[in-house]
């Protein structure tokens, strides 16, 4: 699972798979839910970011895998 935030385009984009997406269904005004072929969930899409998520923390809770780092 990836995190990433591009200030640019004050989107945050949520990769929860390495599958290619196939479908996007907007969920709500500027949130993108993808799918891929066989119907998982592999990206969540949040555009104004700033103005819908809390983007100066971000809390990783017993999640059991390794946490890497990419400073931008």
């Amino acid at each position: 699972m990836k995190v990433n935030y591009y200030a640019e385009t004050d989107s945050l984009y949520i990769d929860l798979s390495e599958k290619v997406s196939v479908d996007t269904v907007e969920v709500s005004e500027g949130v993108a839910l993808d799918y891929a072929a066989d119907g998982t969930l592999v990206g969540i899409d949040i555009d104004n970011a700033s103005a819908k998520v809390e983007l100066s923390k971000l809390v990783v809770s017993r999640l059991p895998a390794a946490i890497e780092t990419d400073a931008a």
